[in-house]
């Protein structure tokens, strides 16, 4: 059992950067694999970034790889997603998820718990 509460979204030109907290409670924050997804108006939610318990391992989808950046720190029961070169197509709510089951997951439904979003809108 995790709950997840999200912040740092926002409004940034292209170009910038944003980083999105996602704080975790209990005990057994180490114990989840964590992820970030996105989600635009009319469109699916995909999958964005995840990474294993301990940190030491990460995936990115394609379309971030190289500009986003998932951290952890277990010690703050914290989850990061530092979001850099920000493109229009960034635009989305994005949302933290929590599996205790699945490492390194891309599909929603591997993960049990759920961030109530933020909102992260670029400017062009």
């Amino acid at each position: 059992q995790v709950q997840l509460v999200e912040s740092g979204g926002g409004l940034v030109q292209a170009g910038g950067s944003l980083r999105l907290s996602c704080a975790a409670s209990g005990r057994t924050f180490s114990g989840y694999a964590m992820a970030w997804f996105r989600q635009a108006p009319g469109k699916e939610r995909e999958f964005v970034a995840t990474i294993s318990r301990s940190g030491s391992s990460t995936s990115y989808a394609n379309s971030v790889k190289g500009r986003f950046t998932i951290s952890r720190d277990n010690a703050r029961n914290t989850v990061y997603l530092q979001m850099s070169s920000l493109k229009p197509e960034d635009t989305a709510v994005y949302y933290c998820a929590a599996t205790g089951n699945i490492g390194l997951s891309t599909r929603g439904r591997d993960y049990n718990y759920w961030g109530q979003g933020t909102q992260v809108t670029v400017s062009s």
